[in-house]
């Protein structure tokens, strides 16, 4: 159900979530997550006294679609806040869209720099990411000639500029870099020329379906054999659609996964199975980041004692609490977090290092 504009007893939050194309394969665990997150809000007297409630918007359309329809959404006063797991690219118009008018909470890992003063950020970035994991494959498996495969949009070129210049601080280099279509599910052409590029490992910088086939394809190629992968967005979903016989090697860094041996992270996991059941989507960073994005949204309005974007700014540095990804706090509209290396066992992430 929807509020209407001047619904006092209800507050609606536009769910920006993956429902389509490459990132269609963890668009349910969002959506989950999110409602597991309000109900455990609304059975505490909801947000300033309202009840939460959300409105689904399909964040894997054209990213001029889905700005067009959150900015139709806030100027009709139909939502309250903007929030959920979508790409930089629906982000970068979706924002300016929303102009402050309603406090927008983004949850992906992203490449960083986002200024807007009504947008609030739960997830990774490359500081915290990536150039830390980038100094323990150097140190522990020598690995310092990277080869970049990324989807061809802002998070994965811009996160490439950032890997260029931790690599030149650990006296590594990028040895070759791929940048494809989204929606891209043939890489002979790219797996060949890996083969020749002299690289110790690959740095995946692809969404959903993308990297499921290029994971497959690359398992088929033998290059598992020589060449380490890693990636900052590599979830569960992604993980048991590639297969046990193509993870071999495979290496993945984020503030949560299902099985991290936390307190918070494993009370998580059985409030999310005991609410939506044992067959439930599989549980993920990224559909928990959603949670988390509830969640952010939920205290920042206690603290500010309103919903404005413009007063939960004025008192967002310092927030603090604890969650799935254990004790975080709100810096420069960032949350900042631990964030975890893992390697693929299979089908299952073995959480090895926290960064």
């Amino acid at each position: 159900m929807v509020s209407t504009p001047g619904d006092t007893e209800t507050l609606t939050i536009a769910l920006v979530i993956p429902l389509q194309g490459p990132a269609g394969i963890f668009g349910p665990s969002c959506e989950l997550c999110a409602r597991l997150a309000a109900e455990e809000i609304n059975g505490h007297r909801g947000v300033l006294g309202r009840e939460v409630r959300f409105t689904v918007v399909d964040g894997g359309a054209a990213p001029e679609r889905v700005a067009a329809e959150v900015d139709a959404l806030v100027s009709t006063g139909a939502v309250q806040a903007v929030t959920g797991w979508h790409i930089s690219a629906v982000r970068e118009l979706v924002a300016p869209r929303v102009a402050g008018r309603v406090p927008y909470v983004y949850t992906p890992l992203y490449e960083g720099g986002e200024r807007a003063p009504w947008v609030f950020l739960t997830g990774e970035t490359p500081g915290r990411q990536l150039r830390p994991a980038l100094r323990w494959f150097a140190d522990e498996l020598g690995v310092r000639r990277w080869a970049i495969v990324g989807d061809d949009y802002v998070w994965p070129r811009l996160t490439a500029g950032a890997i260029r210049g931790y690599l030149d601080g650990l006296g590594g280099e990028v040895s070759a870099e791929f940048f494809v279509g989204l929606g891209t599910q043939d890489y002979g052409g790219v797996l060949a020329r890996l083969a020749r590029s002299g690289s110790d490992g690959v740095l995946m910088l692809l969404v959903g379906d993308d990297a499921v086939a290029f994971n497959r394809a690359f398992a088929r190629s033998g290059l598992d054999r020589d060449l380490v992968r890693f990636s900052p967005l590599m979830d569960e979903n992604m993980l048991l659609a590639t297969g046990a016989d193509s993870t071999r090697g495979l290496f993945a860094a984020a503030g949560y996964f299902e099985s991290l041996p936390t307190a918070g992270g494993l009370d998580f996991g059985a409030r999310y199975h005991g609410r939506f059941g044992a067959d439930a989507p599989v549980l993920n960073s990224l559909g928990e980041s959603c949670y988390e994005g509830v969640r952010l949204f939920s205290e920042l309005a206690r603290r500010a004692q309103s919903v404005d974007a413009r007063q939960m700014r004025a008192v967002s540095d310092g927030l603090g609490y604890d969650g799935p990804r254990g004790s975080v706090e709100m810096r420069d509209r960032h949350l900042r977090q631990r964030v975890f290396l893992a390697a693929a066992d299979g089908l299952d992430f073995d959480v090895i290092h926290c960064l």
